[in-house]
């Protein structure tokens, strides 16, 4: 294995800001459970309130919208059956949740657990939702509307604010998961009409474990853990106040500097595209994309093959969604794409981020023709 790495894995986690270490370790070896009335207790509390502001403030929400949570998957997970759970979905008698063939396993696997009661919509071989189904399965028997805004292994961008719009007119909360989105492309709570959006800190350059589930006001998700009603009585759990304020650091970083990364970055696959164009039998996947993330198919080799002549050289890339890694099976996402379990089984995914170079995307340019001709001579072999 080459000793220096080439790290285009960022849909996965984003390595740590400096930023973000300094923020964090000013509150992280001080006393206090943000919880308690004593005078260490509530300077935690400042601190935490403090964190739940600049959150609130980079996604465009309100502070008290702002709800803490270990990541994006609890999130989803919060929003999905606590949303389809909830006291006014039941006194209602909403049961149902719409939802689409290529969201993250969070939302797609919470979905499975509610049987006969959820509607999957459809998308083209692009990854682009088919909106005219999505309006079709609304209706007054669904209690939640979830479709994510940048698929994690694509990076298609859903018009969120559209699907919202369609919910609301059947009644319905509007949810998604923003946690590719975050950084990447503009993100405004208030703008977007969702009730629900669920976010994640290591994915923009923020530790790892912890996330949001902002809530709109006047909207009581039921929790799906229990305990000392923390968070909106929807987490509960002591909330840890180093990692939140990490999420902040990076939260605020990520957005501030949104319009250069974005451009940068853009760029960067930009590169990575016109090298995958130029190998034969390759196609990028996903059309309407994320500038953070690139996703090709390349016929007649297994993408795990290819990701670890990749990790040879010293490239770091995904098969696709982490969350699902260790397991050799097709993508998901692009069988809902309409691909043959043979391309989905071919494809990897590029990813962009914060610290990403020139170097690493050089390195990948130059080390993939050589790493695509080797997995095909493994897979005829």
């Amino acid at each position: 294995m080459a000793d220096y790495r080439y790290y285009l894995d960022y849909a996965a986690s984003a390595p740590l800001r400096p930023e973000v270490g300094v923020a964090m370790a000013a509150v992280a070896a001080r006393a206090g459970n943000p919880s308690s009335l004593h005078g260490s207790g509530r300077v935690a509390r400042a601190a935490l309130e403090g964190a739940r502001e600049q959150v609130a403030a980079a996604v465009g929400a309100l502070p008290a919208e702002v709800v803490f949570t270990s990541g994006g998957t609890e999130a989803d997970n919060i929003a999905v059956l606590g949303g389809v759970s909830s006291a006014w979905a039941r006194e209602a008698g909403r049961t149902r949740l719409v939802t689409t063939s290529v969201e993250h396993p969070a939302v797609a696997e919470a979905a499975t657990t509610l049987a006969d009661r959820t509607r999957v919509v459809g998308v083209d071989d692009a990854g682009r939702l088919d909106e005219g189904e999505w309006m079709d399965a609304l209706d007054g028997s669904v209690a939640v509307a979830s479709a994510m805004w940048a698929n994690n292994e694509t990076g298609v961008i859903f018009d969120v604010a559209s699907l919202a719009e369609a919910a609301h007119r059947a009644g319905a909360w509007a949810h998604s998961d923003g946690v590719q989105a975050l950084g990447h492309v503009p993100v405004s709570f208030a703008d977007s009409g969702l009730d629900l959006l669920s976010l994640s800190a290591h994915k923009v350059g923020g530790p790892v474990g912890v996330g949001a589930l902002v809530v709109r006001r006047g909207l009581e998700p039921a929790p799906v853990m229990y305990g000392g009603g923390q968070e909106r009585k929807l987490r509960s759990g002591t909330v840890s106040v180093a990692l939140a304020v990490g999420f902040a650091a990076a939260a605020e970083l990520a957005v501030a500097e949104l319009a250069a990364e974005a451009s940068r970055i853009g760029g960067l696959r930009e590169r990575v595209v016109a090298a995958i164009s130029g190998i034969e039998g390759a196609r990028v996947n996903g059309e309407g994309t994320s500038p953070a993330i690139c996703n090709a198919t390349f016929a007649g080799l297994r993408a795990d093959d290819l990701l670890l002549m990749l990790d040879a050289a010293g490239v770091d890339c995904s098969t696709g969604s982490a969350c699902t890694a260790g397991v050799h099976r097709p993508s998901e996402v692009l069988l809902a794409m309409g691909r043959s379990e043979a391309d989905a089984s071919a494809s990897v995914r590029f990813s962009f981020g914060w610290a990403t170079t020139d170097d690493d995307v050089e390195a990948l340019v130059g080390a993939l023709p050589d790493a695509v001709g080797r997995a095909r001579a493994a897979y005829a072999w």
